[in-house]
């Protein structure tokens, strides 16, 4: 592959072909096996045939698509007041048990309240009430799984988070906003001219972007709830791979303003970029590490595109990725202990997972045409672009590649996914 061809990679992404996106809406399938399971009632909550949206189902898929839990369908409705019969449930095999109730109050909105059992010590473990509306229906079953995951795994859940990706239907492009597993899709931005690498900025509000409206490449920030926009990056040359820092005061991203493709710091709020890489070859898709201290990002400095590091001032690079020719799209982990990245085997583009510490690389996925992870807020789940099935899709991952899913819809050329930080209540 070529440098131009790179840095044609870098600003257009992988070709979307010409099939058409019926809808923005996704139908979790889910696959593999969990060795460590915890192994979950889910009741049906009394008052959900009345309800538009089923939560009992909602939670369970949730808690499937972590990995960390194996649902199991009770059969039964139990509200939140009523305490099992732990004697009774011992047939079920289940470490725990989840049950709720809906009712709608005369203003419209629903009364939610779950409650959470252990059924192993037959302990009350608490709960809580929510009082939505129909539109926030799917929210609050993703706020209950949420819940539930951290009581019983001591870990915060990332359901009630966001994603973002970039279709094309015929000759429009479309940004979109949609819940973690895909659904409650909402159209960002609409456009005849490409949008690529959406990313969330650390407040969850904003996203940056690069949109070819005005026929080259310009760097936008994009307020999610009111649909203003403001531009960033509009310089000589192309404007690419914007990226933001930990703590939201700064995008790194990458420029030809000054002759080569390099990667540039600049203020949030906008101004002058200021350069922190100084070679002739191509560096692009740079991030952060979770303390800001260092980028990460792709050049073909040594002859192939690989994984560098250089310290976030600037100074001496380190090569990181030394494990095939082509290694590109750099994610780290909110821990900072892993990196999803895109290699390149045979003819075939691979989801890996290097354990930095250690270098140690772990295959992912077993498709041929993955592209761009993004690590979910809590680093438990990773979620990329591929084709699965013939058709252009969505998956999520655990990082130990036993449990899949796919966000299967009406949707076909879906590209360009990141994963947004942890929301406030």
């Amino acid at each position: 592959m070529t440098r131009l061809v790179i840095a044609l990679t870098t600003l257009l992404g992988l070709y979307f072909g010409a099939a058409t996106v019926a809808r923005a809406e996704f139908k979790v399938e889910i696959s593999g096996v969990g060795i460590s399971q915890i192994p979950i009632g889910i009741a049906a909550f009394r008052g959900a045939d009345e309800a538009p949206q089923n939560m009992s189902r909602i939670v369970a898929a949730d808690l499937e698509r972590s990995g960390q839990f194996r649902p199991i369908d009770m059969g039964m409705t139990m509200d939140e007041n009523t305490r099992p019969d732990f004697n009774a449930l011992k047939s079920l095999n289940t470490d725990a048990v989840v049950t709720g109730s809906m009712a709608k109050l005369p203003d419209g909105r629903f009364d939610i309240r779950y409650r959470l059992w252990d059924t192993v010590r037959m302990q009350d473990l608490g709960g809580q009430s929510f009082v939505a509306f129909t539109p926030d229906l799917r929210l609050v079953a993703h706020r209950i799984a949420d819940q539930v995951y951290e009581k019983l795994t001591g870990e915060k859940g990332a359901f009630s988070t966001r994603i973002t990706y970039v279709t094309k239907q015929a000759s429009r492009y479309m940004l979109w906003v949609a819940d973690a597993d895909g659904e409650n899709a909402q159209p960002a931005l609409t456009s005849p001219e490409p949008i690529i690498s959406p990313s969330w900025a650390p407040n969850g509000n904003e996203l940056a972007y690069v949109s070819f409206e005005s026929r080259k490449p310009v760097v936008y920030v994009h307020d999610v709830a009111s649909g203003k926009r403001r531009v960033l990056a509009n310089f000589r040359g192309s404007n690419s791979a914007p990226t933001w820092s930990p703590d939201g005061k700064t995008v790194a991203l990458t420029l030809s303003k000054d002759g080569g493709s390099q990667l540039f710091l600049i203020d949030a709020k906008g101004g002058e970029p200021r350069r922190i890489t100084q070679s002739s070859s191509i560096d692009t898709e740079p991030v952060f590490t979770p303390d800001g201290s260092a980028i990460y990002f792709v050049s073909d400095r040594g002859g192939s595109p690989q994984i560098y590091r250089i310290p976030s001032s600037g100074g001496p690079v380190q090569r990181v990725t030394f494990t095939g020719n082509y290694n590109i799209s750099p994610a780290l982990s909110p821990d900072g202990r892993w990196m999803a990245y895109i290699s390149r085997q045979g003819g075939s583009y691979k989801l890996q997972l290097m354990e930095l510490a250690t270098d140690k690389v772990m295959p992912l996925s077993d498709s041929a045409h993955d592209e761009k992870p993004s690590f979910a807020p809590n680093g438990k789940m990773i979620l990329y672009a591929t084709q699965s099935k013939g058709r252009e899709t969505l998956m999520t991952v655990t990082l130990d590649g036993k449990i899949s899913a796919r966000l299967a819809g009406q949707i076909a050329n879906i590209r360009e996914p990141h994963w947004g930080p942890f929301l406030k209540p």
